[in-house]
């Protein structure tokens, strides 16, 4: 079998030595190029030739950024279930898709774990979520995104654009950091008086909201190892999953923070929360310039975000 490791050299948990040790352990049973990262996009660039060259799986050593990216690039001319397989090896500092699909977070144990369910022949195919945002500045889509784990619009983008001026300051991104930086963000910087976003669902919309969620699989994150998980019921077997806050008081904000945390299944609770499960198609809509992120990564500023659920959209090992 045939086979692509791409790294991230610069994702959280990652190291010369696990580097190393890891690669040795997948070229003892795969015909295995090794490739680092080395730009934003490389490693989509990397997936994207590994599926025209017919390469059986591609293995990602990174954190959620850098597998959405590789899927990107597997996905470029559409889903490919029986194309090239995906296999995620943690190397981040939330690793939500790998979690997801049940492999430990230690990069090490994964390794083992992909290893033993190729020698068993283990695979699943799992549903995507795609999306088509328009740029704010501009008045047409950017091609069309690929999501594996969540996106999301306010607050939660907003977060991690703060995260990504930090690590470009050379900070590295604790739980600690994460959890001083969404204090920040909710009590001094984002706008909690006046909501942007409508969620249009097929069969009606929801105004006045200030943060939408949208989740392929759950938890949505990880704060060191406790799961955050707005929509425990998200899965890589159904649609998307929607969290739209329609309130952002402190009171509210603390409700909402005890509910994600606890994985309640309590659905939308009148004027304050709107929850959906497995939706196939949504829009949001935003009345002035509104974070984006997918996957852990932050977008910009958009108006309009389009959103569809493509089931048995990639083949994973695990």
């Amino acid at each position: 079998m045939r086979g692509v490791l791409v790294i991230n050299p610069h994702a959280t948990t990652t190291s010369p030595r696990v580097m190393d040790v890891l690669g040795h352990a997948l070229a003892d049973e795969l015909e295995l190029r090794t490739f680092h990262t080395e730009y934003r996009g490389h490693a989509e660039e990397i997936a994207r030739q590994a599926q025209l060259d017919g390469v059986d799986l591609v293995c990602v050593l990174g954190g959620d950024g850098t597998v959405n990216e590789a899927v990107n690039g597997l996905l470029t001319e559409g889903p490919r279930p029986d194309g090239t397989m995906l296999a995620i090896i943690p190397g981040g500092s939330a690793n939500v898709a790998a979690r997801a699909l049940g492999l430990p977070a230690d990069p090490v144990e994964a390794t083992g774990e992909i290893l033993q369910a190729l020698r068993e022949g283990r695979r699943r195919t799992i549903g995507l979520g795609t999306m088509a945002a328009t740029p704010w500045e501009q008045d047409h889509s950017a091609s069309p995104r690929w999501f594996i784990a969540n996106a999301g619009l306010g607050l939660d983008a907003e977060i991690i654009a703060a995260m990504e001026q930090e690590r470009a300051k050379g900070h590295e991104a604790t739980p600690t950091r994460y959890f001083m930086t969404t204090l920040r963000q909710f009590f001094w910087h984002t706008d909690r008086r006046e909501p942007a976003l409508t969620v249009d669902f097929p069969d009606e919309s929801i105004p006045g909201v200030f943060v939408a969620i949208l989740q392929n699989t759950s938890p949505w994150t990880y704060l060191g190892a406790l799961p955050i998980a707005p929509c425990p019921d998200a899965s890589f077997d159904t649609g998307i999953d929607v969290f739209a806050v329609r309130r952002m008081s402190i009171a509210a904000g603390l409700r909402l923070a005890r509910r994600m945390i606890a994985g309640s299944r309590a659905g939308s609770t009148g004027r304050s929360l709107t929850v959906a499960h497995d939706v196939g198609r949504l829009t949001v809509r935003a009345e002035r310039p509104v974070a984006l992120q997918v996957d852990g990564e932050g977008l910009g500023q958009v108006s309009r975000v389009e959103v569809v659920s493509v089931p048995d959209a990639l083949t994973v090992i695990a």
